[in-house]
């Protein structure tokens, strides 16, 4: 097993893996909190001007929830196609990890306003009724109510948000944006190098499982603080 490893983490291919390593990360690092701000900001606004909403506005509410539908019902890669040119546009190139954060935050940011509204749908009605009725703001309860009661769900909520962006990286790839997707295919599938491949692969499942343990043990931390469990 030992011997296996050493062949399977040899420098020639930690030479590889390790730079795609930095790129997948610094992609995802940088598309996160932008993602997390337009999706927190998207996502509040379908709520409030819902129908039963704090500020209902429906003819808005049904018209940004089609915009976001649609996005959603195109496959990632599409999207990404898509995204290309207003990379260009944004950074000047259409490649490479800084088109790809554009990418990543179109293809996402629907995703993450879908869930902060399911998120905030949770949140007991009866808190918000009360912080209605004692005189509070909309600003005030979005932010000192309904936010914080949602809390231990958005975390979760942040942590498949950031898998999502870790397995879209790995889509971004095979468009050049680099990172270990890229190298995935390049060596993994042209080059049919499997030692890569499983290194590739190996990465990207710590990575995805790293967050998910730091996002459970972070929300059942909260929950227990308020003793719910």
């Amino acid at each position: 097993m030992l011997n296996f490893l050493a062949k399977l983490f040899r420098q020639e291919t930690l030479d590889i893996i390790l730079p795609a390593t930095w790129q997948t990360l610094y992609m995802v690092l940088v598309a996160t909190p932008i993602t997390i701000f337009f999706g927190l900001l998207f996502g509040i606004s379908l709520y409030i001007t819902d129908k039963n909403g704090l500020y209902p506005i429906p003819i808005f509410n049904k018209t940004f929830g089609a915009v976001i539908n649609a996005v959603l019902a195109l496959p990632s890669m599409i999207v990404i196609i898509l995204a290309l040119p207003i990379s260009k546009f944004i950074v000047g190139v259409s490649y490479g990890p800084k088109a790809c954060i554009i990418a990543l935050t179109i293809v996402c940011t629907p995703i993450f306003s879908r869930l902060v509204e399911s998120s905030i749908l949770e949140v007991s009605k009866g808190k918000i009724e009360a912080a209605k009725s004692m005189g509070a703001s909309t600003c005030d309860i979005i932010f000192k109510v309904m936010l914080p009661e949602a809390l231990p769900t958005l975390i979760r909520n942040f942590i498949v948000l950031t898998i999502t962006l870790i397995s879209i990286t790995a889509i971004a790839g095979t468009f050049g944006a680099g990172g270990l997707g890229e190298v995935a295919v390049r060596f993994g599938y042209h080059r049919f190098k499997i030692d890569i491949l499983l290194v590739a692969v190996l990465v990207l499942l710590v990575l995805v499982e790293s967050l998910q343990f730091l996002g459970d043990r972070l929300s059942k931390r909260i929950l227990k603080k308020r003793h719910l469990i």
